[in-house]
């Protein structure tokens, strides 16, 4: 399950319908992530400013079991 690292709510992505580059948008806290890969499922924070910052961070969704 994909876990928005601002705030923790879990975001409801399903890895067979989405593609790399798509944006999902956490419903909590509002924060846009771009999907970088979906095979793990991985995805990185979009900076508001349009480009990514030096210091950005990958974040990978958690396997279910």
């Amino acid at each position: 399950m994909a876990v928005c690292p601002e705030c923790e709510n879990a975001l409801s992505i399903d890895a067979d319908e989405v593609e790399e580059g798509d944006v999902v948008l956490c419903d909590e806290c509002g924060a846009e992530y771009e999907i970088v890969s979906t095979e793990p499922l991985e995805f990185t924070k979009m900076e508001d400013e349009g480009y990514e910052d030096e210091d950005s961070s990958t974040f990978a969704a958690e396997e279910e079991e």
